[in-house]
């Protein structure tokens, strides 16, 4: 079994209807599935974080980390 986690939950994760963790047979649909959703959020929520993946033994895990404001 593979593992889609993610790190911390921030308050878009929260009010979102995502839940964590999600498991799956392969590792292939797991990373598929991690990928998708960090791309999901990374276009969808608040722009104040960003998702990434790392894969951490039969994990897929979604690491936040805020966004560095735009200069102008």
């Amino acid at each position: 079994m593979y593992k889609v986690d993610v790190e911390k939950q921030c308050g878009c994760i929260k009010k979102s209807d995502l839940e964590f963790p999600k498991t799956f047979e392969s590792k292939e649909e797991a990373e598929w599935e991690a990928l998708k959703i960090a791309n999901y959020m990374n276009g969808n929520f608040c722009k104040k974080h960003r998702f990434f993946v790392n894969e951490e033994g039969d994990t897929f895990r979604i690491y936040v980390e805020l966004s560095c404001p735009s200069i102008s």
